[in-house]
């Protein structure tokens, strides 16, 4: 299983006064089972592209191939395209609608043609698999929920569907500090048991620096760099120019190097700030 994007570029109200260049010859490859970050200044082409990945947003120019099949050539199943790629939108607890917990989740599977016992078996399988109990909350009204818990749901109704890549845009947003900590460790735990390819757009860079394989930087609709966590943050000056800043935890071993310490200031977690920080302090007792 890959994505292969070549020469993406879309063009918002093409031929009117308000015409806008959203994405610019765009190519990047993504392989099976990895984790990408798509980071971005606002109105840097974040949202647009992943809409592309998933057929809600048709190309001006340029192809896309999930899994083997040109999901932007004529006549491809947007039904087909749906069943691989699975998109779940900012603050998504926004969109549920049904009477129960388990009618919302079903939704989707449902509507890919499915038998009764396989969608109860998928609807089951996702609610555990997002941490929630099944026996619990099958029957509860969605809108009595906590944020938390209506996110949980809302990403239950897409994992049911089984995609073999799973696009979460801002998956943290407007979540109290545990709350975000459960979403992170739940987006682990999926990733860990389905294996697809994961892509999540984030502003919050300890999370990107946490969960990422591959970072994707935008800037004004371009791909302006690509690489692990570790080859991105590296680059402090050129996130700087793209509005864009390194983890707190990089940043503070950078303050640290440039008042003398000797430290490495490409470090990504507290972990290895920790460890940094006591091998400089046994080096200069």
């Amino acid at each position: 299983m890959s994505i292969q994007v070549r020469g993406l570029k879309h063009v918002y109200s093409p031929g009117l006064p308000d015409e806008q260049l959203a994405l610019d010859n765009i190519n990047f490859d993504i392989y099976d089972g990895e984790t990408v970050a798509v980071v971005g200044h606002t109105g840097s082409g974040k949202s647009t592209l992943v809409q592309h990945l998933n057929g809600l947003l048709k190309p001006t120019e340029g192809t896309i191939t999930v899994g083997g099949v040109e999901i932007t050539a004529p006549g491809t199943s947007m039904l087909e395209v749906r069943r691989r790629v699975g998109l779940v939108f900012q603050y998504p607890e926004y969109q549920l609608f049904e009477e129960t917990v388990a009618a919302d989740v079903a939704f989707g599977p449902k509507n890919l043609g499915l038998t009764e016992d396989e969608v109860n078996s998928r609807v089951r399988d996702a609610i555990e698999l997002v941490g929630l109990d099944y026996d619990e909350i099958k029957d509860r009204s969605p809108f009595e929920l906590s944020g938390g818990q209506k996110r949980r749901v809302a990403i239950a109704g897409v994992i049911a569907m089984k995609p073999q890549v799973l696009i979460l845009d801002e998956p943290t947003a407007g979540l109290d500090p545990g709350a975000h900590r459960d979403i992170l460790d739940m987006i682990e735990e999926i990733k860990e048991i389905s294996g697809n390819i994961t892509i999540f757009v984030s502003h919050n860079m300890a999370d990107v620096a946490a969960l990422a394989d591959k970072v994707m930087v935008m800037d004004k609709g371009r791909l302006l760099m690509m690489g692990t966590p570790r080859e991105v943050f590296a680059q402090k000056d050129r996130l700087k120019e793209a509005g864009l800043s390194v983890p707190p935890v990089t940043e503070l071993m950078a303050e640290l190097k440039e008042k003398g310490a000797a430290v490495d200031d490409t470090v990504l977690s507290l972990k290895e700030a920790e460890e940094e920080i006591y091998k400089f302090l046994t080096r200069n007792r």
